[in-house]
């Protein structure tokens, strides 16, 4: 035990090892910051601070960490609301060619060199083969499309 009191920074510095492996399992950014708070004490004992200091620079630390560092992080690595277009997600606003004739309850489109089931948007008028249609959504393996008004010549 008395190893312990005289290198207290190693324990702490232990301390600090176990909540970054709970954070690794959790990756909520709050168990890093009480290994910040914990790495702060490791600090505090290494420059010889009494056992009550170590422990109160270690929980202002975390708590300091929790209130000012978790929001800027979670922000950076927690962005739930941007689409990044990856996925189906992607398709949307595409142009497709139509295979087979799409109804409000069934049809097939080339989409992206790929063929997807696909249905009308609600009041669209149907599609036959070979006209253009624009994918207006994507539910589940099933387009939501709509058809491409014909081009106007210009003069």
């Amino acid at each position: 035990m008395e190893w312990l009191t005289e290198n207290a920074w190693l324990g702490w510095l232990g301390v600090a090892l176990v909540l970054a492996a709970i954070e690794a399992a959790t990756v909520d950014f709050v168990f890093v910051m009480f290994a910040g708070g914990a790495l702060a004490a490791a600090i505090a004992a290494a420059l010889g601070a009494p056992f009550i200091f170590q422990v109160i620079i270690g929980v202002a630390a975390a708590v300091l960490f929790l209130l000012v560092v978790r929001p800027i992080l979670k922000s950076k690595f927690m962005d739930t609301e941007t689409d990044h277009h990856i996925g189906a997600s992607s398709l949307v606003g595409r142009e497709a060619w139509v295979l087979q004739a799409v109804t409000e309850t069934d049809g097939r489109v080339k989409l992206a060199g790929e063929t997807w089931s696909a249905r009308l948007a609600t009041g669209s008028t149907p599609v036959e083969p070979g006209d253009q249609v624009r994918v207006i959504a994507i539910h589940g393996a099933t387009a939501i499309v709509a058809p491409v008004p014909p081009a106007t010549p210009t003069t």
